[in-house]
């Protein structure tokens, strides 16, 4: 079972995998690709997004099938900043680049299960974490997730509520999915 956990910054996905993972210790934790970037700056610019996107998409490229994975952020997350930063008018290098659609399209091919967090009146973020990209990414983020060309074969959740009740929601689609 390959498991993605998408949604803007500040939304509850490290919240949601730490809990899933807690409960399922064979499952590999793939982190948020911003750890994975050296010298990341605080300033999050359409470069950090389109490398952060690479990095999602060649480590989903490398998963087996039937390997028991849950990945923090997929390629489609970096698609919807490339988008955001655009719909706000920020420089970038264009969220929908034929290269970035591509590789988005081959890694997707290989998520069974796509959960999507969308934004939470429950969950506050302070100013410093720009507000007005989070809900930009979280716009096109679910835009994004309707486009069966870019989702692939995964069945898409929108898991909503308290941590515990995410938890049940992703539990039971991955009995759905066969894959407890």
């Amino acid at each position: 079972m390959r498991i993605v956990v998408s949604g803007t910054h500040a939304s509850g996905k490290s919240t949601l995998i730490g809990d899933f993972s807690a409960m399922h210790p064979e499952f590999e934790v793939l982190p948020d690709p911003y750890e994975l970037i050296d010298g990341a700056g605080d300033e999050p610019d359409a470069g950090l997004f389109l490398a952060q996107l690479g990095i999602s998409a060649r480590r989903l490229l490398e998963v087996e099938r039937g390997a028991r994975v849950v990945a923090e952020r997929g390629p489609l997350d970096f698609l919807a900043y490339l988008a955001a930063l655009d719909a706000l008018g920020r420089p970038s290098r264009g969220g929908r680049s034929i290269r970035a659609l591509e590789l988005t399209v081959a890694a997707m091919a290989h998520v069974d299960l796509l959960v999507v967090l969308p934004l939470s009146r429950d969950i506050h973020a302070p100013d410093d974490e720009d507000p007005e990209l989070r809900e930009a990414m979280d716009d096109a983020l679910l835009e994004l997730t309707e486009d069966p060309d870019l989702v692939g074969g995964a069945r898409v959740l929108e898991v909503s509520g308290e941590p515990a009740h995410r938890l049940a929601q992703v539990e039971a689609a991955i009995a759905d999915l066969g894959g407890s």
